[in-house]
């Protein structure tokens, strides 16, 4: 029997959980699993709150690979699942990995109303098979808009499938507009978890996690600041510096409040 739900950001012992992205960057399997494990220790022991498998580079056998070798070696970490394309596969992997959440880049909007009953009934179905937390985009990077409907009404619909929003911008490593943030922010209200999906640096962390709840962040951490670079450990350190003085001031508010 499933258990009952808790708050996604429950996960976390800190305040401003963010969540680093692996690529799966490699020429063959092998070398996804040996990139995917060095970036792992690189992400995690350097301050990352959980990293995300995702087939950006790879397909799902590949994220599958990496699952397994956390799940064997590495289960003490906290980690979530995101097979681009394939929704259905990204709930089996969870379920069958013990993954603690799942990243479907739309939850709500990107389909006519049609299909969009069919994807709201499979999305129910799927949850009750899992304690896996959703993370859910609504006019997210790269997805269409085909609902008709309104944001507000697409963001109501999507807080009903998933346990967290995820809002971005334009495409992977754009900053995502601060005043998206807001108003997505004022729709689905303070209660509800709101997670900035791209474009998130050092530099901007601040501001728009001033807003939001929490982030997923891959490109800044490469030593190219984009997608298909490497893990720097130096550019995650810098941001977990910046990061820090937020959750520093976040922390100190909410003793004095």
């Amino acid at each position: 029997m499933i258990c009952e739900k808790r708050n996604f950001l429950d996960l976390f012992k800190t305040v401003k959980p963010v969540l680093a992205m692996i690529h799966l960057k490699g020429d063959s399997r092998e070398e996804k699993l040996e990139i995917a494990k060095r970036e792992i220790d690189q992400l995690i022991d350097n301050g990352m709150d959980a990293v995300i498998i995702e087939n950006y580079f790879g397909n799902p056998d590949d994220v599958e690979e990496v699952l397994k070798y956390i799940y064997q070696e590495r289960k003490h970490i906290i980690y979530g699942v995101n097979v681009l394309e394939d929704d259905k596969r990204a709930f089996e992997l969870a379920i069958k990995y013990e993954a603690k959440f799942i990243q479907i880049d739309s939850v709500a909007g990107h389909l006519n109303i049609e299909e969009d009953k069919k994807f709201h009934d499979f999305i129910i179905q799927m949850r009750e098979q899992t304690n896996a937390f959703v993370l859910g985009g609504v006019r997210f990077k790269y997805q269409p808009y085909l609902s008709g409907r309104s944001l507000e009404e697409d963001l109501k619909i999507g807080m009903s499938r998933c346990d967290g929003i995820v809002v971005t911008g334009e495409g992977t490593g754009l900053e995502t507009d601060l005043e998206k943030i807001q108003v997505f922010r004022t729709i689905i209200g303070k209660d509800f978890p709101l997670v900035v999906g791209a474009g998130l640096t050092a530099e901007n962390s601040g501001t728009q996690l001033s807003i939001a709840d929490g982030a997923i962040i891959g490109s800044f951490l490469k030593d190219t600041y984009k997608d298909d670079g490497n893990v720097s450990v130096k550019h995650v350190n810098h941001f977990m510096e910046s990061l820090q003085k937020l959750r520093d001031q976040t922390e100190r508010k909410t003793i004095l409040s």
